[in-house]
Order: C-alpha cells, then structure tokens, then sequence
C-alpha cells in the first residue's frame, strides 16, 4: 500500500497498532506533548507530502482534549502538503449532543446547543477531507458534514460473537433497551431469525430513568439487549432486572460503545448480566481488571479494511488518471493523421 501514513492518537493506541498490524504497515511517528499551560503540542515526525494521511483517535478518556490533539494533528498534516486527510474516530465524540431538547416540563423553547454539528464544524474547519467512525449514536449526524463520512457498523461482529458465545441463541430474544434503538435491533433479529422486544423509558432528567415498560415477550428464553453506547450503565441495570422479572433465564448485554463513567463498573458487577460484551473502540483493560462480566470484541479489522478500500480507491483514480490521458493524447494524435 504505498503513498499512505497512519498516525495514532493518545487516547488509543492498542487499537491504532493493531489497524496498522492488519494493513501490515507501520505507525506514524508523532510526538505528543503538552507545555505548562496545558496547551496541547503536537510534533509530525515524518514527510507526509503527497501522503494518504490517517488518523486513529477515538472520543474516550480526556474528551475534550483528545479533541484538541485531533484537530491539531489533522491540521498539521494538511499545512504539511498531506494529499488527503482522513480522520478516523471510532467512537464519535459528542455524539449525544445532537438535536435541540426541551430543557424542563414546563419549557417551549430549547436552548441546548447542537455539539456534534460543532465538532463536525470543527473537524472540517481543521482540514479533515474524509470521516471514518463506528455506530453512530444518530445516523443523521452524517448530515452535518459537508464532507464524506463512512458510518461503520459493528454488527457483523456481534452477529459472530453470540452464535459463537451463546449456546441458546436460535431461540434467544433482541431486546433494544429504548425506542431509540429499535432499528439496530431489528436488524439483528432478523439477521438471527429470532424474535425482538423493546422497552419504554421514560427519564426525570440526564443519568436518570424515572420507569420502564416491557413490550414484547421474554419469558422462558435468553434475552440480549443491545445498544449503541452505556455510560453510567444506569439504563442498561434497569433493563436487566425488568427483564429477569418478566421471566427472562439469562440477560446479556452487547453494547458497540462502553463508557462506563462513574458508577458503572460497580452497576455492572452487583446487575444480573451473564455478560456486558463491548468492542474496543473504547480502552477497556483497566475496566476489565474491575469487572470480570466485560467481554471485548476487536473491531479492528473492520476499521482496516475501511481504510484499505478507502486508499486503494483514491489510489486507483490517481494511476488511472495518467493513463486516461495517454488514451485521450493517442486518440488525437491517430485523428490527425491524414488517411493516404
């Protein structure tokens, strides 16, 4: 794969290794630092002219400033005469932040901002030709880029690892933890050829469901839920004991996305999950030393194979290119020669 460069980020690098050990490619040298202020200093350490440039950071850890050394580096990849700029972001920071909610009961008028648009704003702004990234918390948020942007999806793993994983799964149950995700769940379902069910949130405020109401039936059977992202895992403990209540004989959780911000891990460790399955698009060796119930699935090999067709079709436009117009000059010069 010539003509291409792969830098990694600070917030990931196990998996920005393990894309660049698929591709068989080396990584990047990038020194990243900051100075006393906090300001965030990013070095390139090699010529990146002419060069498919990639970018591995994904929105975990210290977000805002993960943000910050992406825009920085994609920036700096750019004025340095980089081709192309891809940024690749397995999991899309501010990505929750997406419409206008009301704020309070009684309130007509929103005054919530639209983060994401700002960071796909921003990300633009910065030189970033092209998005890669994973499960979307809103398939819309494509729109707000005027730029191409690659919305992967993990299902093909999750598909694999319960028929590998679950013994019970021809005639387990999908369960979608909110309306939000009936979609992804569906999918699943009839991928599996199972059955599906759905349950009704309703919250008080952010973090806080005030009641759950089970649609569908899951008595008797192994029920998976899945969603895109679990934070404080509040939703996802919830659905877990509605479910075992309504007769369910074991609970997985299969989640794309695994924050597991402040009360998680131990939410996790005292619910009644057989297993929390995440993929790595987030670290999760520190989380799994607290919590033996998380199981990692490696994405990867998607995100390589993302960026190998990524590059070997602007690869194949750039050689076409030269021999286009050979074929045109050819093409002329056999028109003007007069026939004897």
């Amino acid at each position: 794969m010539p003509n291409i460069k792969i830098f990694s980020g600070s917030s990931h690098q196990d998996l920005s290794q393990k894309i660049t050990d698929r591709l068989g490619l080396e990584l990047g040298k990038v020194v990243t630092k900051k100075f006393s202020n906090q300001e965030t200093c990013v070095e390139i350490g090699e010529s990146v002219r002419g060069e498919d440039v990639y970018i591995v950071q994904s929105g975990c850890g210290e977000i805002n400033d993960n943000l910050m050394e992406l825009l920085i580096m994609i920036n700096a990849c750019k004025i340095a005469s980089a081709s192309r700029v891809t940024a690749v972001i397995p999991c899309f920071p501010y990505a929750r932040q997406d419409k206008k909610d009301k704020v309070g009961a009684d309130s007509n008028v929103s005054r919530a901002p639209i983060s994401a648009k700002l960071v796909a704003n921003m990300l633009s702004v910065a030189g970033a030709d092209h998005i890669i990234t994973m499960d979307l918390h809103a398939s819309q948020i494509q729109g707000f880029f005027d730029i191409p942007v690659d919305n992967l999806y993990a299902e093909p793993a999750v598909l694999k690892w319960i028929r590998e994983n679950i013994a019970d799964w021809k005639t387990c149950c999908i369960v979608s933890p909110d309306a939000g995700g009936a979609k992804r769940v569906t999918s699943i379902a009839d991928r599996l050829n199972v059955d599906f069910a759905l349950i009704h949130k309703e919250r008080k405020k952010a973090n806080e469901v005030d009641r759950m109401v089970l649609v569908g039936d899951v008595k008797d059977r192994v029920a998976i839920l899945v969603d895109d992202m679990a934070d404080t895992c509040g939703t996802i403990c919830h659905a877990a004991d509605k479910l075992l209540s309504a007769g369910a004989t074991k609970v997985y959780a299969i989640l794309t996305h695994g924050i597991f911000s402040g009360p998680a891990i131990s939410r996790i460790n005292h619910a009644c999950f057989e297993a929390v399955v995440v993929t790595n698009t987030i670290p999760q060796e520190d989380k799994m030393k607290h919590c033996p119930k998380i199981q990692v699935i490696d994405i990867s090999m998607i995100l390589a194979e993302a960026i190998r067709r990524t590059h070997n079709e602007g690869l194949s436009r750039f050689l076409a290119a030269p021999a286009v117009a050979a074929w045109c000059f050819a093409a002329e010069l056999l028109a003007s020669i007069e026939p004897k």
